[in-house]
């Protein structure tokens, strides 16, 4: 995970979000590393990376947050320390605990209160796996991603995995809300405007990041 200075915004635009997704692609393509899951917030990034040798993940986080800075202050001025310290990084071992991460990735929009599905988020990883609102997914994104290795042990077609992805992120939904359909269910009983205000007005700021 990498943040912005005091939690500062460094995604102030779509435009923002996009040049950052560009740079993901051409970085991959230099130093030929797996992207499995990722979310673009508005002040910090997430991503799931595999990379061939361990200094390459240095490297390119060098690289790409470099590229990044030189583009936040040629557009917007930004004078000082922008990244705030060195990023942080996790290994994450290939067993069940590998999808519960890019699940964890993937839900931030939805737990911080950004959107109220985490498809209605455009610049993560979960369109590409449940393959909704495809309007708002681009070749870019998708070009960028290799499927978790554990996403084809979900079902047996892609129609089923999908579906199947889609529930387990919204049963982690359901359980941090204790009830038994959210936005994003089948049902969506739970669609009324004033119990989608209580909602996020009690998880807005219920989650600390690692």
């Amino acid at each position: 995970m990498t943040r912005g200075n005091n939690r500062n915004v460094v995604f102030k635009t779509d435009n923002d979000y996009f040049y950052y997704l560009k740079l993901l692609q051409r970085f991959k393509s230099e130093l030929d590393f797996d992207l499995y899951h990722y979310c673009l917030m508005p002040n910090h990034v997430h991503m799931l990376i595999q990379t061939k040798k361990s200094k390459d993940f240095s490297l390119f986080m060098k690289k790409i947050n470099l590229a990044y800075f030189h583009h936040f202050r040629r557009k917007y001025g930004w004078i000082g320390h922008f990244w705030q310290d060195r990023f942080k990084s996790q290994p994450v071992g290939k067993d069940e605990y590998f999808i519960q991460c890019g699940k964890y990735i993937e839900l931030n929009p939805v737990r911080k209160g950004l959107v109220k599905k985490p498809e209605n988020w455009h610049f993560s990883s979960y369109n590409f796996y449940t393959n909704t609102n495809n309007t708002n997914t681009n070749n870019t994104k998708d070009s960028l991603l290799t499927k978790d290795f554990l996403y084809p042990e979900l079902e047996e077609t892609d129609d089923a995995r999908r579906k199947q992805y889609q529930k387990i992120i919204i049963d982690e939904i359901v359980k941090a809300d204790n009830k038994r359909n959210v936005w994003g269910s089948p049902e969506e009983r739970y669609n009324e405007k004033d119990k989608e205000i209580k909602y996020f007005k009690r998880h807005k700021n219920n989650v600390s990041l690692r």
